[in-house]
């Protein structure tokens, strides 16, 4: 009986701690843009409203903007749906940036690796 409980603990605190981990794991895109070498290559997860999306056909990616309040950045999707201006999104991807000049990133995004839209 004591096994079984601590295994009951044990199941409870990890998913408390998954559920904690993905609301702690959100990223300020300011942070992100202050501190873009800190985060470069690691997989972040930003929260804000669509300001833009764009994409072209037959071309295998699209873009849109995510503003959080504290900045803008664009994403980089691969995926086949690009969310409308105006939705809310929470979005899981890798910091990339073309390249660095003078010590500031140029062309600063998130390769999207999954996405959450909320319709308005």
């Amino acid at each position: 009986m004591k096994t079984l409980s601590r295994e009951v603990a044990a199941l409870a605190a990890a998913v408390l701690i998954s559920g904690c981990a993905g609301v702690l794991g959100t990223q300020h895109v300011g942070d992100l843009q202050r501190n873009s070498g800190h985060y470069a290559d690691r997989t972040v997860t930003i929260d804000g409203t669509v300001t833009n999306s764009w994409g072209l056909p037959l071309v295998p990616f699209k873009l849109y903007k995510v503003d959080d309040g504290t900045g803008e950045m664009t994403v980089l999707s691969r995926g086949t749906r690009t969310p409308a201006k105006g939705n809310h999104v929470r979005v899981n991807g890798v910091v990339r940036d073309v390249a660095v000049f003078g010590g500031q990133p140029l062309g600063l995004h998130l390769e999207e690796r999954s996405l959450d839209v909320k319709r308005n």
